[in-house]
């Protein structure tokens, strides 16, 4: 069964590190929202039965997730 991707263990970083972080800057909170909605896709793509999508739109929605995670790491990088 396909669960979401847990963003605070791939960051390495604690869900009240990235809580502080997210609340001092606005670009790595609006981020980490288009994080969130781009797993809740690929996740409702992944569970899907009689409307499931193509595994080419399933790895486009994918990969968004991953250019998304990939801002996030620059962001938080940039910050530090």
């Amino acid at each position: 069964m396909p669960v979401p991707h847990d963003l605070y263990q791939d960051l390495k970083l604690s869900k009240e590190d990235i809580q502080q972080k997210r609340s001092k800057d606005p670009v790595l909170n609006s981020l980490i929202d288009k994080y969130s909605q781009a797993d809740a896709e690929v996740v409702k793509a992944e569970t899907a039965k009689s409307d499931a999508p193509s595994d080419d739109v399933l790895k486009k929605l994918k990969e968004a997730r991953v250019q998304v995670k990939d801002k996030i790491v620059k962001q938080l990088q940039s910050s530090s």
